[in-house]
């Protein structure tokens, strides 16, 4: 059951933040598709999915990367899109600290051009420290990273706040960052 999950989220994750045209989908301009759609395109496609099946797997993503609408009627990622939509967040107050996990051989560059958001929008960081290390697992020996966010904000970087708890922004210079110690 946690396996087909995965596998699930990580279909949606391919098609709502990078790939809708491989299964003939077409995102609105804030990333949201008919949520019929989605099931049909699916199916069309082999990957079998039922209404039943893509709510539990929104409802208990762990990281809450999927969004229904109100009615149910429209599906979209929440972030970490890498095809242009405007996912509607407004500009927030970060907390004076938030964090970044990533691979330890990423680190040199990072220490030397700062966090880039590469081929996504934003730059993803963490309200704590576990997540961010959960995060940085993914790719290898992880390193997590202390952003100065409150003072970014001062600086007059803008931070958005995700639905799902996700704070964005468009890149972290080195200065503002420092490695938590294990």
């Amino acid at each position: 059951m946690q396996k087909r999950r995965v596998q699930v989220s990580k279909f949606l994750s391919l098609v709502l933040r990078h790939r809708p045209d491989k299964i003939g989908l077409t995102l609105d301009e804030a990333g949201w598709v008919p949520t019929a759609e989605l099931l049909q395109a699916c199916n069309r496609q082999g990957f079998t999915l039922s209404l039943a099946e893509l709510q539990a797997v929104v409802a208990n993503n762990d990281k809450a990367r999927f969004s229904l609408s109100s009615d149910g009627a429209l599906i979209r990622a929440n972030q970490g899109h890498s095809i242009p939509v405007n996912l509607g967040y407004e500009p927030a107050e970060p907390p004076e600290y938030l964090f970044h996990g990533t691979a330890v051989r990423f680190l040199p560059a990072i220490q030397e051009q700062g966090l880039v958001k590469g081929h996504r929008h934003h730059v993803h960081l963490s309200p704590d420290v576990a997540v961010a290390r959960q995060v940085g697992q993914r790719r290898g020996r992880e390193v997590v990273l202390r952003v100065r966010s409150g003072a970014m904000h001062r600086d007059g970087h803008v931070f958005y706040l995700s639905e799902n708890g996700v704070w964005l922004v468009d890149a972290v210079p080195s200065q503002y960052l420092a490695v938590v110690p294990d």
